[in-house]
């Protein structure tokens, strides 16, 4: 048998690509290969790279660098890359960083785990029997790879390619297991979940997912992540009102409100569309916490764009909100035009819009002072104990800080007692 390895992942970027760790994680589950979590320790280094957007790519490549003086000094015998960033640029990689051994794309599980152990595995065998790397009461689950939508700002359809739905099958199975795992929460990701099931032989919907997924024994929250407000029909806000198990809660990303911008962004919707879809939601669902993202500085966005965008956060007041700069995207249509607009201006845009939802947030929570919430433990050390609503999504969005210890991965009713813009604190109900 081939001398064991000790393996460190470093996984960077969105939850998607978190799921592909702890695919490759469960592949090597049962091989001659070790995990550890600290680097010195290992002497071969994994890692997922993103390649989305320029602070992530700088980031991939900072800790490609870092693990190829590791291995320039002795301490690591071998550095692998996969990833975003690998799929897009593997020549460059393998040019400019020559410590790399090889370099692999986002879906060769199968490939990396024969790489690494010198086994051959039959084609299925790594996947869905994943390892987390979430704490063990929620987990992401990933229904689709790959878009199709085509919107002028974004580079995964180049990185990923075009949609590839799973069958309600393949993800009811890997559900089922993850409940009998422990999981309690199921994050549901797609690059674009509203138009889940269109490119399957046989079409499906998100509704008809979300339904089969509300009859899972052991789950208690399903939520839903990156919808395209252009995708989302009334079947699927039909779907979310009625199932019990999905949270109140939807991450739609609206990209921006200025109908010349919407246009020019591709996105298939102008303000009116986003605000029907909107009110719509609303009136099904009451108390639904609306998660949006945000770009300012396309090409193109005047002052006039801009103050759209603003008054239209200011009018909608979402519940949770991430705003971007915008940032060039070689291969992609914005690429193409001229991004004049100063770096200045896009952070005076981007620091204006976070001030008015600080606001929104603040006045939102303390609302909450004096009601009850239902909360998921997520941490409890000493005396700190984390927990999270139905409305917040786990790392991005509230915490709320429970007075008192409380076991990790169970559900408790809090009563609210203090808030601010980004946490509320409370006690335990007896």
């Amino acid at each position: 048998m081939k001398d064991k390895k000790t393996l460190n992942l470093i996984s960077l970027g969105c939850a998607k690509n978190l799921v592909d760790s702890e695919i490759l994680l469960g592949g090597l589950d049962k091989t001659n290969v070790s995990i550890t979590k600290d680097p010195e320790k290992a002497d071969t280094i994994v890692v997922n790279t993103c390649g989305f957007l320029d602070i992530a790519r700088e980031e991939s490549v900072d800790t490609i660098l870092q693990a190829a003086e590791m291995k320039r000094t002795g301490s690591l015998k071998e550095l692998v890359v996969m990833g975003c960033l690998s799929e897009r640029y593997p020549q460059e990689l393998k040019k400019e960083i020559p410590e790399v051994d090889r370099i692999f794309g986002s879906n060769d599980h199968q490939q990396i785990v024969s790489f690494l152990t010198g086994k051959e595995f039959a084609k299925d065998d790594p996947l869905f029997f994943r390892s987390l790397m979430t704490p063990s009461h929620y987990a992401y689950i990933k229904i689709a790879e790959g878009c199709d939508n085509g919107c002028s700002f974004c580079s995964i359809p180049i990185m990923r390619g075009l949609q590839k739905s799973r069958t309600i099958c393949s993800i009811m199975n890997e559900a089922e297991r993850l409940a009998l795992n422990g999981t309690k929460e199921l994050l549901v990701i797609a690059q674009d979940s509203t138009s889940y099931g269109w490119d399957l032989e046989k079409k499906v919907y998100l509704s008809d997912l979300l339904k089969e997924l509300n009859t899972i024994n052991g789950i208690e929250w399903i939520r839903v992540h990156y919808a395209h407000p252009a995708h989302l029909s009334q079947r699927i806000i039909d779907a979310i009102a009625s199932c019990d198990k999905v949270c109140n809660y939807l991450d739609m990303p609206i990209q921006h409100a200025s109908d010349d911008m919407l246009k020019a962004m591709r996105r298939g919707l102008g303000q009116n569309g986003i605000k029907n879809r909107i009110s719509r939601l609303r009136d099904a669902v009451p108390n639904i916490a609306l998660r949006t993202t945000l770009i300012v500085g396309h090409p193109g966005e005047t002052e006039d764009d801009y103050h759209q965008l603003r008054d239209f956060v200011e009018e909608i007041r979402f519940d949770r909100l991430g705003i971007f700069t915008y940032s060039e995207e070689e291969g992609t249509l914005a690429a193409d035009l001229k991004d004049d607009i100063p770096r200045e201006v896009k952070d005076n845009r981007k620091n204006e819009i976070l001030e008015l939802q600080h606001e929104i947030s603040l006045e939102k929570n303390e609302s909450f002072i004096g009601k009850r919430l239902r909360v998921i433990i997520d941490e409890s050390q000493g005396n700190v104990t984390v927990g999270r609503s139905e409305y917040d999504s786990p790392e991005i969005d509230n915490i709320i800080h429970i007075k008192g210890t409380a076991e990790v991965g169970v559900f408790h009713d809090i009563q609210i007692i203090e808030a601010n813009e980004y946490e509320l604190i409370g006690e335990i109900i007896q």
